[in-house]
């Protein structure tokens, strides 16, 4: 174990390190330049429970209607075989039907163990590496490996399509958002792209890992949603070269994370000091003071996806980064939002670093007096 391992040891205390799934994974890109979120990633901390027991639980996340709507949808397509699945790509890929076939890796040999499915996935998978036009074309939730911070993750995607003709794999995700008259939403889409660049990088490293070639695994994805106000599903193609880059930079930035970890106070640990009840007893005050030790970023994407967001939004209550990450950029060096009002009004002399956005600021305050004097 290095400095690096031990310290972030320490800063997550005496309890078993939170794993990772895709969405927490994707969740990494939404903000790649809070220092906050990047070490308590890198420790493994259960950011649930930290912002609960600090008195700013999350509250996003899925409604149990829909995710039971998530469940019946991915049911309905993947019974038969995927049958409903395997006629929608054989539209995309071209897949005749006498080289289809399927693969259930839920679980083997009526083993549901993350550790038998990913051995079993790798041995089918690499079969199909090898095995060219006699390969199959469906893989049911196989098991991907990826190391984060130094721990082993186990991935799921929902679906892994292997088209023969020209040897890709494609990553198959199927989500319960509809489609209408060929549009969905966009943050959806996005979340759904992100997701997909996970498993994507997943697989690519498990190819490079058999010493195939990683750019087997195709930069587009296939999204299965419900299509109009039906249940019956369309297949989008979804390319997630953008999300993949996103995610291979704040990957390296978390195993980088030894930089960051030195400038922090020796001993400083975010430890709950969980009795054998299961009850937090560690002070909320020392333990708000430990957290503030960590620089946040925040921005209001962060509520949709971090569960440290509402009390970084309360720190960040006055500031020009609360008001979104635009308002920021054109607001660059100009920190609290009382002094960019005194700088609109005239009412503060500009620095050097603020000249650019103080003129922004006052031609702002010029045009809205001027719309307000015309509406009186």
């Amino acid at each position: 174990m290095n400095d690096t391992d031990f310290r972030l040891d320490v800063i997550r205390g005496p309890v078993a390190p939170e794993k990772f799934n895709a969405r927490a994974i994707a969740a990494l890109t939404g903000n790649p330049g809070c220092a906050r979120r990047a070490v308590l990633d890198a420790a493994a901390i259960d950011k649930h429970a930290l912002a609960q027991h600090l008195g700013y639980p999350p509250r996003f996340g899925m409604s149990e209607f829909a995710i039971a709507r998530g469940i019946a949808f991915e049911t309905f397509v993947k019974a038969h075989g995927c049958a409903e699945v395997l006629a929608l790509l054989r539209d995309r890929l071209g897949l005749p039907v006498r080289e289809a076939s399927y693969t259930d890796l839920n679980s083997v040999a009526g083993r549901e163990t993350l550790q038998a499915r990913c051995l079993r996935s790798r041995q089918v998978l690499a079969q199909a590496v090898r095995a060219g036009d006699d390969s199959g074309t469906l893989f049911d939730h196989p098991v991907l490996q990826m190391t984060i911070a130094g721990h082993q993750v186990y991935l799921e995607p929902d679906l892994v399509a292997f088209q023969l003709h020209n040897t890709l794999f494609h990553v198959v995700e199927i989500k319960s958002f509809p489609i209408i008259d060929g549009r969905a939403d966009p943050g959806k889409v996005s979340a759904a792209a992100t997701q997909s660049a996970v498993y994507v990088l997943a697989l690519r490293q498990l190819l490079a890992e058999l010493g195939a070639d990683p750019g087997r695994v195709s930069d587009e994805v296939f999204v299965v949603c419900p299509q109009d106000f039906s249940n019956r599903p369309t297949a989008a193609r979804v390319d997630v070269r953008k999300q993949l880059l996103v995610l291979r930079r704040q990957l390296a930035r978390i195993e980088q994370i030894g930089s960051l970890i030195s400038a922090l106070p020796p001993g400083l640990t975010l430890d709950l000091r969980i009795d054998a009840a299961g009850v937090a007893r560690r002070p909320v005050s020392e333990l708000l003071e430990a957290v503030n030790r960590l620089e946040p970023r925040y921005a209001p994407e962060c509520l949709a996806t971090c569960e440290m967001s509402f009390l970084c939004r309360t720190q960040a209550r006055g500031s020009t980064a609360a008001l979104g990450r635009s308002v920021r950029e054109d607001l660059g060096g100009i920190e609290t939002i009382s002094a960019a009002l005194e700088l609109a009004v005239g009412d503060r002399d500009p620095g050097d670093h603020e000249r650019e956005a103080a003129e922004l600021l006052q031609l702002a305050q010029t045009l809205r007096e001027e719309c307000l004097g015309g509406v009186a």
